[in-house]
């Protein structure tokens, strides 16, 4: 869908990557730690600084605490921490369950394994999550659940009774949890995020994995991090070791500098609230119908069940004759089951979003 955006000079609303600069602070501060030398490899497991930061925000916003020495590791990026998780953890003849629509790094990497992927759909429009046939699905195969919140494409995020439940479910497993929370800090509406860092059970099971570019709007520098417990991490590190082996080494410096001010990331709830309602707002008088966004910084748009084509081809109409480029949700199913649904990115500038509106509100869906 960029590569349409671009061919067809659209307004790209899809995918997910910040519109708008970063601040320059931080990229300051990369400069400086190249000028000072921290040009070389780092530890394996990352700038012990980094990891120390991680760890106290781990303590700040959970109350639990990491070893920055065993149980956090810097990655380059979230998604090589997810395909590095399930290839230290997944094997062949194992069973991953997943909730669809997911995103489309976690499949690949399972199928990669030899491992079988267990499709769960969650339920339109809230995005439930069906416990009872959840439960159903779990066997002696099960190795691993995957879940994501705040959830990409939904915006949704697993509530504390959820979180109870699965904890419940998966208490006398051996099921490990892998919890892509890479939205962690963009939470809305005075929802809690709900890590499984704060669930005793799901933490001693649970690799986390977060996201310093969704953080610090730097998507291209493709720098993340892993919290989990030691005998977990251990396994991972293993293949973490021949698969990138580190991250960038003044990044992380930058990072763990700018970092020191947990205003960096404290802000951004009510930073991204603002830029959702102001795209919300601007479409209440329209057809399309507004699902709720609870996180992230993606909203989902319905139209009307009167227009006959697919998702995906409607997706590429507005592109290429309205001039507005979204993702169309069909495409985070294994089914490409199709609710009429189509994600946009507002991690944009205030004048994006607001030619997006003035776009969508000629638009009748």
């Amino acid at each position: 869908m960029s590569a349409l955006a671009v061919e067809h000079g659209a307004l790209n609303m899809g995918q997910g990557f910040p519109g708008f600069p970063m601040d320059q602070k931080l990229i300051d501060l990369v400069h400086q730690m190249m000028s000072k030398g921290h040009n070389q490899y780092s530890p394996m497991p990352g700038v012990l600084a980094l990891r120390e930061r991680v760890s106290d925000i781990y303590a700040r916003l959970h109350q639990q605490a990491y070893n920055p020495q065993t149980e956090i590791t810097i990655t380059a990026g979230a998604t090589q921490a997810i395909f590095t998780a399930i290839s230290a953890l997944v094997h062949e003849g194992d069973e991953v369950i997943l909730f669809a629509p997911a995103y489309d790094c976690y499949a690949p990497a399972i199928e990669l394994q030899g491992a079988k992927c267990v499709w769960m759909n969650l339920q339109w429009p809230d995005y439930a999550i069906a416990w009872d046939h959840f439960k159903k699905l779990i066997n002696h195969k099960t190795r691993m659940v995957i879940i994501n919140t705040p959830h990409n494409p939904s915006g949704r995020m697993i509530s504390d009774a959820d979180m109870l439940e699965l904890q419940h479910i998966l208490h006398d497993t051996d099921v490990i949890l892998l919890s892509d929370e890479v939205y962690e800090h963009l939470i809305f509406d005075d929802h809690v995020h709900c890590s499984a860092a704060r669930y005793p059970d799901l933490r001693e099971r649970s690799v986390i994995v977060g996201s310093f570019g969704k953080t610090l709007h730097c998507t291209g520098w493709k720098t993340g991090y892993v919290a989990a417990p030691q005998h977990l991490m251990v396994e991972f590190r293993k293949v973490h070791q021949y698969n990138v082996f580190v991250a960038n080494t003044p990044i992380q410096h930058a990072i763990a500098a700018y970092l020191e001010d947990p205003e960096t990331y404290t802000h951004l709830s009510a930073f991204y609230q603002a830029k959702r309602d102001r795209f919300a707002n601007g479409l209440q008088n329209t057809l399309w119908s507004i699902n709720d966004c609870q996180g992230t910084y993606f909203q989902n748009l319905q139209f009307s069940s009167e227009i006959t084509m697919s998702d995906v081809e409607y997706a590429k109409a507005l592109t290429i004759k309205h001039g507005i480029t979204a993702i169309p949700c069909s495409v985070f199913y294994p089914d490409h089951h199709d609710d009429r649904v189509l994600r946009f990115c507002f991690a944009k500038t205030d004048d994006e979003i607001d030619r997006a509106i003035a776009i969508l509100n000629t638009i009748t869906p």
